[in-house]
């Protein structure tokens, strides 16, 4: 099984790096390490404006196959509130 084939509603919620899951660290990661994602992420007042425009402009998902929607709002705002 590939790392795209788990995508976690049914994967126990664990830590991974630090964050609360391997779907919210991916998404992170997607955000902070790649130009087009980030700028997206700027310019969003909020998580919840990002997966919404990134959902119906681009993609459900992170290249990795992490759904955007999966992940931990709270964490992924905070760290939205850092850019």
């Amino acid at each position: 099984m590939t790392q795209t084939q788990i995508n976690l509603t049914d994967t126990p919620r664990t830590e991974y790096n630090g964050w609360s899951d391997w779907t919210t660290w991916n998404c992170a990661l997607w955000i902070g390490g790649d130009q087009g994602f980030y700028n997206m992420a700027k310019d969003c007042k909020s998580y919840g404006e990002f997966t919404e425009y990134v959902t119906e402009v681009y993609m459900a998902k992170t290249p990795d196959g992490a759904k955007w929607l999966e992940a931990d709002f709270a964490e992924m705002q905070e760290m939205m509130d850092d850019l």
